[in-house]
């Protein structure tokens, strides 16, 4: 956000000339959407972010330290992803929202997230999504080899038990 969006598109043209991705962190979002008077919602930032022409952005983790209402970051992250989005006023969304062929941002979670969130980072997000995780791979106690193994290990066992119909909402860790 620091850049602008003008500097936003220019850059995502950039990247698609050059094969690369353009990942759009959401650095200073909170001088501009945590004001109760002034300013923008998250919520017309990830749109304008989509429109800009990102292919990730930060959207909030519901865990972690860049949490949020959950019901509200799921929003967000249909608004950044999917095509087509029902109004849902309990979701922030407030009018149906239809994208047509406006390609999809894929929503990232970072920010104090670790290896015992998995459980609600892929029920929350899914399988079309990014988890970064810096402090919870470099905190390991072991060191970040096994941190990285631990996270690897957690991310694969949700999605397994996930797609073996267990509900990881219910039975967590």
């Amino acid at each position: 956000l620091t850049g602008g969006f003008t500097a936003n598109t220019s850059l995502a043209h950039y990247c698609r000339d050059n094969g690369l991705l353009l990942h759009i962190h959401r650095a200073m979002h909170a001088v501009l959407d945590r004001q109760k008077i002034h300013g923008m919602h998250f919520r017309v930032l990830a749109k304008a972010l989509r429109l800009s022409g990102g292919d990730h952005v930060h959207a909030g983790t519901v865990v972690g330290k860049l949490e949020g209402e959950r019901d509200v970051t799921l929003g967000f992250v249909d608004l950044l992803r999917d095509d087509y989005i029902e109004k849902d006023r309990s979701r922030g969304v407030y009018f149906t929202q239809d994208w047509v062929s406006l390609p999809g941002v894929l929503p990232v979670a970072s920010g104090g997230i670790h290896v015992w969130h998995m459980p609600a980072l892929t029920e929350i997000f899914g399988d079309d999504s990014v988890l970064q995780f810096g402090g919870g791979t470099l905190g390991h106690p072991w060191g970040n080899a096994p941190g990285a193994v631990a996270n690897r290990v957690a991310l694969e066992a949700c999605v397994q038990a996930r797609n073996e119909g267990r509900d990881l909402a219910r039975e967590g860790n």
